[in-house]
Order: structure tokens, then sequence, then C-alpha cells
């Protein structure tokens, strides 16, 4: 696979898994609204992704290493990888419980990332437990800061 199309699917895949879940868990847990959590994944998968696809391609530009068409491959796979792994979380609140949808989420995501991670250590001939392990507790992190602060705002503001 070419290096401009690695580029852009693990940042978009890795950026869709943790900030979807980031997003999700937080708005959960500070409104109980699937509606408001919906939106607020569909939201992550056009804004950011937008966002995230003009990050590398500046990134990409400013190392004026890159042609113009491996600029261009990551910054569309980057799109593509960032929006498609975070419409993915829609599947699970809209057809299950919000609660249920959230735990099912959590471990949909965790399961994208450590796939990935395995690739990556076998790319780079690590132990892929070291990777998987690392990128595992970043993600679990996130999902424990933001379930905090969304359970913070709640009582701030008394939504429930």
């Amino acid at each position: 696979m070419k290096t401009a199309w690695k580029t852009g699917i693990s940042f978009g895949l890795t950026s869709g898994v943790i900030t979807t879940l980031g997003l999700m868990v937080g708005l959960h847990s500070g409104t109980h609204s699937r509606a408001i959590v919906i939106a607020g994944i569909l939201t992550i998968a056009i804004a950011d992704a937008m966002s995230d696809a003009l990050g590398i391609h500046v990134s990409e530009e400013s190392k004026n290493s890159g042609s113009t068409r491996q600029i261009w491959e990551a910054t569309l796979a980057t799109f593509a990888a960032k929006f498609l792994v975070s419409v993915t979380f829609v599947v699970p609140v809209i057809i299950t419980q919000l609660d249920q949808a959230i735990v099912i989420s959590v471990m949909w995501g965790l399961f994208l990332l450590t796939v990935l991670s395995f690739f990556v250590a076998r790319a780079q001939g690590i132990a892929p437990w070291k990777v998987i392990g690392e990128h595992l507790f970043i993600a679990l992190c996130v999902v424990a800061m933001t379930h905090l602060t969304g359970d913070w705002v709640n009582k701030m503001v008394g939504t429930k």
C-alpha cells in the first residue's frame, strides 16, 4: 500500500475511533439523549473528518517532500477513513438501547484500534501487545475522561 494511503487510513481510523467514542460517551453521560448522540456522531463524521483531512493536507504540504498526487491521496484517505469509521458508530445507537449502544461502540472502537495496532506493530517489527496496549490505554483514558466530563456537566446544569 502506498505511504500516502497508509498515512490517511491509519490517521483517519485512529482519529475516527478516539474522537467519536469520546464524543459519544461524553454526550451520553451528559444528556442521555439518543438524538443528541446521533447528531454528535454525524457532526464528527462530517466536520471533523474534513478538518482532519485538511490538517493532513497542510502537514503533508509543509514537508515539501511529496508530490501533489500523494498529498491529495493522503487527504482523501484521511477523510474517507474518518468519515466511514465514525458513521459505523451510528448503527448500534439506532438499533439498540442507548446504554447498550455505548458499550457496543466502545467494544467496536477498541476492536478497530486493536486490529490497526496489530498491523502497525507487525510492519515495524515490534511486539504487537506493546503497541496494542499503549493504544488501548489511551483510548480508555479518553473514554473515562469524557464520561466524567459528561457527568460533571450534567450535574452542573441538571439535564437529567
